[in-house]
């Protein structure tokens, strides 16, 4: 089983993951999807490097780096002017996480007049050490609409970072550093046609 308490780390690769309770949705329509795009990059951009993701209707992925420890400290200093010392770094990360998710949940359960908790956990995270295990885990994260049958190309999903890591467009996705780990857009192209060999994620 993954920890999901495992420490937040400055500089440190993390596949973040959550899914919803029972059989119930994150994300019910087009707007949902964005709305929560919209709240992460609120909420992260200031303190992650975000290198892929894919939102599935009951459950999403993302693969980000944490900042430097001055950049990151430099952004809680902005939102919280009274902060004293670094000793509590990784609980702001944390409770940034948290309402992150908070926030998604609090305006799903007003728009869908439901109550009570959307998320089984409020995130879990997995510490990537392995170069290997980092591409295995970009690949595995963009296949999951074809592997749930809600698509048969990952270019017909909308809700992930595979089309914007391959376009020109502005975006906010470490996107030259992905390629470089894949060496270049057709060998990307190449590695992601093929069917991922099967990671360890455990929601429970």
């Amino acid at each position: 089983m993954q920890n999901k308490k495992e420490t937040l780390q400055p500089d440190s690769f993390y596949h973040i993951y959550s899914r919803a309770n029972g059989n119930e949705k994150l994300f019910i329509s087009d707007p949902n999807f964005r709305f929560f795009l919209e709240k992460y990059k609120l909420y992260f951009h200031p303190i992650v490097y975000t290198y892929c993701y894919c939102l599935m209707p009951n459950h999403f992925h993302f693969l980000v780096q944490i900042k430097n420890e001055n950049e990151v400290m430099e952004h809680f200093r902005k939102e919280h002017p009274n902060l004293q010392g670094f000793e509590n770094l990784e609980g702001l990360i944390s409770k940034q996480f948290s309402r992150f998710l908070n926030s998604y949940a609090k305006a799903f359960n007003k728009q869908q007049g439901r109550k009570g908790s959307l998320f089984m956990h409020t995130f879990k995270r997995k510490r990537i050490v392995s170069r290997q295990y980092l591409l295995k885990l970009i690949h595995y994260i963009h296949y999951n609409p074809i592997q749930a049958g809600l698509c048969l190309q990952m270019t017909e999903w909308n809700y992930s970072s595979y089309e914007g890591l391959l376009s020109k467009s502005s975006t906010l996705l470490q996107r030259d550093k992905v390629i470089e780990w894949f060496d270049d857009n057709e060998n990307f192209i190449f590695i992601h046609q093929q069917i991922p060999k099967e990671l360890s994620i455990v929601f429970d």
